[in-house]
């Protein structure tokens, strides 16, 4: 197996475990990753997720780029090209279709909070997968490096890595990484921001654990919506953001009892207990009349309810 694919108490575990060729993205690897994704997507018991790889030399050192031995140089420029033009129904830039459908398999956004346990290089496809499908990014301090590394090959890439660095880092922070192709650890990618904490190397999974076993305790449905709502709708204005913002939260409360729990909860002094569950559709309310619609209609007005 070229991952290590475990559950646990609502934590996902993903492994990358091919550390003799420096944990890369190559096919069998590509399509055992891409059933993970899709398994912890459709796992209500799984709230969260690990990613890390195995050993401490490499995170994820890139894409498989060797084409198949019967496949000469020729023909494999015609097929590249052929993919600009003819890319293959049900792909993104020719790449099969991630979990969400907007990304290719390698980069796919998932709606449940997945965590970076850097252990070693993230380079090319493997910096792609940190920006892509990773929202809490944990580093080790004395073995996580990071590079872009294909303009020095001539390339801009086929993944979305220079497109989420841009919108992730600061404009300066995002060109010297694409510009120089230059690599850098663990410290500097805490001071441009894309990792959230540098760790000694012996605590990076337990570190990584501690924070997943936190969001296992939130309710499930609100911090799936919470990510579903940044990513998709973000970069909106804020009015419009906000009018999907308040939707999404009208469903949560109407249409789950997590809501209701938290609230109850809190006046109770006691801690939430989170079960995602979903409300089961009732009668209709009927229109409240004389007295009560004033009362009502005053409330309404006034926000206190």
């Amino acid at each position: 197996m070229t991952i290590d694919y475990t559950k646990r108490d609502g934590v996902a575990y993903i492994t990358l475990n091919n550390p003799d060729k420096a944990n890369i993205l190559d096919k069998p690897t590509s399509d055992a990753i891409a059933e993970a994704w899709i398994d912890l997507w459709e796992d209500r018991s799984i709230r969260c997720a690990i990613l890390t790889g195995a050993g401490d030399r490499h995170f994820c050192g890139g894409h498989n780029l060797a084409p198949r031995p019967n496949i000469t140089e020729e023909e494999r420029e015609y097929l590249r090209t052929r993919r600009i033009f003819w890319p293959l129904s049900g792909t993104v830039n020719g790449q099969k279709t991630g979990v969400d459908g907007r990304m290719g398999d390698h980069y796919p956004r998932v709606w449940k909070p997945v965590i970076a346990a850097v252990n070693g290089w993230a380079a090319g496809a493997g910096l792609y997968i940190l920006l892509s499908s990773t929202d809490i990014r944990i580093a080790s301090r004395e073995h996580a490096r990071f590079k872009f590394a294909l303009l020095s090959q001539g390339w801009l890439g086929h993944g979305p890595g220079a497109s989420l660095l841009i919108r992730q880092l600061r404009y300066i922070d995002a060109m010297k990484v694409l510009l120089t192709d230059e690599p850098f650890g663990a410290d500097e990618a805490l001071r441009i921001g894309l990792i959230n904490e540098v760790v000694p190397h012996s605590q990076l999974l337990e570190r990584a654990e501690k924070i997943a076993r936190h969001i296992v305790t939130l309710p499930p449905v609100a911090v799936r919506m919470m990510k579903e709502f940044v990513v998709r709708f973000g970069d909106l204005p804020t009015d419009q953001a906000w009018q999907v913002q308040n939707l999404m939260n009208a469903m949560l409360i109407q249409t789950t009892t997590d809501g209701e729990e938290g609230r109850q909860a809190f006046n109770e002094k006691r801690p939430p207990r989170f079960t995602g569950a979903l409300r089961r559709r009732g009668p209709a309310w009927e229109e409240p009349s004389g007295q009560d619609a004033e009362r009502l209609d005053e409330a309404y007005r006034s926000g206190e309810f």
